[in-house]
C-alpha cells in the first residue's frame, strides 16, 4: 500500500547523421529527473576548442588519394565525394561492403588510426556509405574524488530521508539526536543505493568490457523530506559506442542489473511489511504487473483489495485499476510498505522510466538498436500516449515535455550499418517486454490530501 504520509515534494540534424555536428554527439540513458534518473552520455569535444581532444596535426594528413586503396580492401566503391570545410568530412564513399560490416569497421578504423582519421559507417536509401572525418576522440581523465564526494553526500541524504520517514517523535527530538537517528535510515538507504549502484555499474562494466572510456557514476543528492533522497546518478561515456551491438549491451546492462537487485529487495521488503486497512488520507503507490504479482507471491492477495468489486469481474477491475489507479479502494486492505519495500518499489519505478522506448532513454537505445532509424516514427505515438496518461498522473506531462525537447535524436554509433545479431535481438525484445511488466501508469495517488492534484 502506501508509505506513511509525509509532505511530498516532487520535483538528427539533417544530412548525414553525426556529420553536421560531429564534435557534439550525445548518448543519454535517461533525461531529466522526477523522481530520479540514470544518465548515460557521450560527448564529442568541440572540434575548434583550444583544449579539444578531437585534433589532428597537419603533418599527419596523408595524400587524400591514399585513402581509396585502403577503403577498397573492404568496400566496393561506386561514388567518391571529396569533402570541404562546410561538409565537415575528408571524403565520402558510396557503394557496398564486401565483407562483414563489423569486421570491416574494425579493420578499416585500425588502418586509418595512424592518420588520426575517424571512420563512420552510414546507410542511406539502402546504400552503404563510408565517411572519413579528420581527427580522433582522445578521452581525457576525470576526477574520481568528485564521484566519491557526491556518493557520500547522496548516502547521507538518503539516510536522512529514510530516517525521517520512520521517526515517530517530534522534529526537535529527531534533530536533537540526528546522528543516532540516521542509523534507522539504513534499511531504506542501503536498499535503494544497492539498486542504483547495480544500475550504474551495469552501464559502467558493459562500457569497460567493450573498451569504451566511461566515468564512474555521479550521484545526485536531494535531501528533501518526502522525496527519495536522490535524483539518481549519471555516467558519462567519453566516446561513442562502436556499433548498435555495443550500444545495446551498454544500454540494457543498467536496467537489467538494477532489476536483478530490485526484485529480491521488493520481495523481502514486502514479506516484512504489514497488512492494514487503507485510510481516507494516504499516499498510494502505483502498480505494475510485476509489482502486483510480487505482492501476491509474498502476501497471498491481490492488493490493494477493495471492499467490493461492485459486480465488476475481478479481471476487468484489476485491468482498469492497473491503468488508471481507480477506483481508489478506501477501506479495503493493502500493505503498509516497510522502508525496504518502499526502496524496492522506487527501484522498479526507476527501471520503468529508463526503459521508456524513445529518445535518449535506455529503452530508446534498445529500440533504436533493434529497428534503426525507424525508431523516429514511434516517437509521436509515445509522446501522445504520455500526454494521455498525464490525465491520470500529471508527472507524465513533464516527461513528455522533456522527451519532446531533449529526446529528439537517438544515439550515434560510429558504425550504424552493423545490425544486431540474433542473440542480441532476443535480448532487445526481452528488455522491451520487461518494460511492459514494470511500467507503472500511475506512480502515485494522493488520497484526501489537499492540493495534491492527483
Amino acid at each position: 500500500m502506501r508509505y506513511p504520509y509525509r509532505s511530498w515534494e516532487w520535483m538528427s540534424p539533417g544530412g548525414f547523421p553525426g556529420l553536421q555536428h560531429r564534435w557534439r554527439v550525445a548518448l543519454r540513458a535517461a533525461v531529466g529527473s522526477t523522481p530520479m534518473h540514470s544518465r548515460l552520455r557521450i560527448l564529442f569535444e568541440r572540434y575548434y576548442q583550444k583544449d579539444s581532444c578531437f585534433t589532428m596535426p597537419t603533418s599527419d594528413i596523408p595524400n587524400i588519394d591514399d585513402f581509396t586503396p585502403i577503403v577498397q580492401k573492404h568496400f566496393r566503391i561506386e561514388e567518391v565525394t571529396w569533402g570541404d570545410s562546410r561538409q565537415n568530412f575528408l571524403v565520402r564513399y558510396r557503394g557496398e561492403l564486401i565483407r562483414d560490416s563489423a569486421e570491416a569497421y574494425d579493420a578499416l578504423s585500425a588502418e586509418l588510426k595512424k592518420y588520426k582519421t575517424t571512420v563512420l559507417f552510414r546507410e542511406q536509401d539502402g546504400q552503404h556509405i563510408i565517411l572519413l572525418v579528420k581527427g580522433l576522440i582522445e578521452p581525457q581523465p576525470s576526477n574520481p574524488w568528485i564521484n566519491l564526494g557526491l556518493f557520500l553526500a547522496t548516502l547521507l541524504s538518503m539516510l536522512y530521508v529514510g530516517a525521517a520517514n520512520v521517526f515517530e517523535g517530534t522534529s526537535a527530538e529527531f534533530y536533537g539526536n540526528i546522528l543516532a537517528n540516521l542509523a534507522s535510515g539504513f534499511p531504506y538507504a542501503g536498499s535503494l543505493l544497492a539498486i542504483l549502484l547495480a544500475h550504474e555499474f551495469g552501464h559502467y562494466l558493459a562500457g569497460r568490457y567493450h573498451k569504451i572510456a566511461v566515468t564512474l557514476p555521479y550521484f545526485i543528492p536531494l535531501p528533501l523530506l518526502g522525496g527519495f533522497g536522490t535524483l539518481g546518478a549519471a555516467i558519462r561515456l567519453k566516446e561513442p559506442p562502436k556499433n548498435k551491438r555495443v550500444l545495446l549491451d551498454i544500454g540494457i546492462a543498467g536496467p537489467l542489473a538494477g532489476l536483478v537487485v530490485a526484485i529480491p529487495i521488493v520481495l523481502v521488503g514486502l514479506s516484512n511489511s504489514e497488512l492494514g486497512t487503507l485510510p481516507d488520507v494516504a499516499i498510494l503507490e502505483g502498480n505494475s504487473i510485476l509489482y502486483l504479482v510480487a505482492k501476491y507471491i509474498t502476501l497471498g492477495e491481490w492488493l490493494p483489495m477493495p471492499v467490493s468489486f461492485d459486480g465488476v469481474h475481478p479481471f476487468l477491475y484489476w485491468a482498469k485499476y492497473l491503468i488508471t489507479g481507480l477506483p481508489v479502494p478506501i477501506g479495503g486492505q493493502d500493505v503498509l510498505l516497510s522502508p525496504m519495500a518502499w526502496a524496492g518499489w522506487a527501484g522498479l519505478l526507476v527501471t520503468a522510466i529508463n526503459l521508456i522506448p524513445t529518445g535518449q532513454l535506455d529503452g530508446g537505445h534498445t529500440l533504436y538498436s533493434l529497428i534503426g532509424d525507424k525508431v523516429s516514427k514511434s516517437r509521436p505515438y509515445i509522446l501522445t500516449l504520455l500526454l494521455l496518461m498525464g490525465l491520470m498522473y500529471s508527472g507524465w506531462w513533464l516527461w513528455a515535455l522533456l522527451i519532446y525537447f531533449l529526446g529528439r535524436n537517438h544515439a550515434e554509433p560510429y558504425d550504424q550499418i552493423t545490425p544486431l545479431d540474433s542473440n542480441r535481438k532476443v535480448m532487445a525484445v526481452f528488455t522491451l517486454i520487461i518494460f511492459i511488466l514494470v511500467f507503472i501508469p500511475v506512480p502515485l495517488r494522493m488520497i484526501g490530501i489537499a492540493g495534491a492534484g492527483f
